[in-house]
């Protein structure tokens, strides 16, 4: 159950973050998702156990791309192909009303900001669930676990900032 959370977009802006979610190093990727996607992002997460913060953040993020998607008339579907070190992620999403995640990075072990959990799969989860997206991902290489989830984050930033942007 995901806990309650606001996310605000701003796409005239170049990619300032203001993120609380409770998980640093999903904070840090949230700063890296708005200046790959350059957009202005705000989240705010309610206090609670991190893997449930994690999904809230989604929620949250899923929400206010959601509301952009319908108000303005976007695409509702993007692509994204960013590097970080030797990792290169593929992210495409589409607002298609069917919660979807297809991904072959499979991060479980890796215990990013000491979850247990995989802090993308349960991210993605989220946002897919509440902005309704089908999102693909595809890891190309990388096999360190920080920079595979810095290249996925940064993609997804350019694939959802496609998505919605009229």
């Amino acid at each position: 159950m995901s806990r309650p959370g606001a996310a605000r977009i701003a796409l005239d802006g170049m990619g300032a973050s203001e993120v609380a979610t409770g998980v640093a190093v999903l904070d840090h990727l949230l700063a890296d998702l708005a200046r790959a996607g350059r957009f202005d992002l705000r989240l705010e997460i309610a206090p609670g156990e991190p893997e449930a913060e994690v999904s809230a953040a989604g929620a949250a993020l899923g929400s206010a791309v959601a509301e952009l998607v319908a108000a303005s008339g976007a695409p509702g579907r993007g692509v994204g192909i960013l590097p970080s070190d030797e990792a290169l992620a593929m992210v495409v999403v589409e607002a298609s009303g069917k919660a979807l995640v297809a991904s072959n990075a499979d991060l479980t072990s890796s215990r990013a900001g000491g979850l247990q959990t995989d802090l993308a799969a349960a991210f993605l989860d989220g946002l897919a669930e509440a902005a309704g997206l089908t999102i693909h991902v595809r890891l190309m290489e990388g096999e360190d676990s920080q920079h595979v989830l810095r290249a996925i984050f940064k993609a997804l930033g350019v694939a959802l900032a496609e998505a919605v942007r009229p």
